[in-house]
């Protein structure tokens, strides 16, 4: 999984980014399961992950607050 950054994020569609968020969510749970019983090879890997997670949240989360903003026609 490619390390995204804010820019990259901000290219991508809002289905996307839910796309990814599904992704990352499960690949973390997985690495949390495996943590447990095993070592892993990368341990900073869940940082990173955890770290990716919130950084797509906070953009889905920003763009809702824009799309509220937004003035309606009607």
């Amino acid at each position: 999984m490619p390390d995204l950054d804010a820019v990259t994020i901000r290219e991508m569609t809002d289905e996307e980014i839910d796309e990814e968020i599904g992704r990352s969510q499960q690949e973390l749970h997985r690495l949390k399961f495996r943590s447990a019983y095993e070592d892993l090879e990368n341990p900073s890997l869940r940082r990173t992950l955890r770290r990716e997670l919130a950084r797509l949240k906070t953009i889905k989360h920003e763009r809702e607050l824009a799309s509220k903003e937004e003035p309606s026609d009607g």
